[in-house]
């Protein structure tokens, strides 16, 4: 299972932040500091997979991947083949990619619920739903295509001067 999907600037900002067993707004904001801490000290040249039952807990593992300002990083139990869940870090990116037309970190800071939207759709309550970036493509904007329909019926009219008294 999945136990929490970050998403991190460079500087320790969380951009994105998911997780999929509870923990209190408090503690997710130290175990994403101990976090940070973790990976900018981590060498260029090491494993993207990080043992970290210290932080998240016991059977915790952790995969990350470094683009540009960004940190993507997913928490996963033993259940999860490491390599997948690496493989799913990929298939995350290069959906926002062809989302975003090359993706940046204010992509991610302005298009906070299409972005929520997008990990719904590969993860789900801490399991892999979909892999396959051109369904999830295809699921967000049949999303996006119903929440502009449903913003364009208006239940109050334009002009209220238009009514007779």
């Amino acid at each position: 299972m999945i136990k929490a999907v970050i998403v991190m600037n460079t500087q320790g900002r969380p951009r994105l932040t998911k997780f999929y067993d509870f923990q209190h707004p408090d503690k997710q904001q130290e175990l994403i500091r101990t976090l940070y801490s973790v990976l900018c000290n981590r060498p260029e040249n090491v494993s993207n997979f990080v043992n970290v039952d210290s932080i998240f807990g016991p059977d915790s593992q952790l995969v990350y991947k470094h683009y540009a300002t960004l940190y993507f990083v997913f928490v996963y139990d033993s259940a999860e083949n490491e390599l997948a869940m690496l493989d799913l870090i990929q298939v995350f990116v290069e959906t926002l990619d062809k989302c975003f037309k090359n993706v940046c970190e204010l992509d991610i800071v302005f298009n906070y619920g299409k972005l929520h939207t997008i990990v719904d759709e590969i993860i789900f309550g801490g399991q892999v739903l979909e892999t396959n970036s051109a369904e999830v493509i295809r699921a967000v904007e049949a999303i996006s295509k119903l929440e502009a329909s449903s913003t364009t019926n208006r239940f109050v009219p334009k002009s209220v001067s238009s009514w007779r008294r």
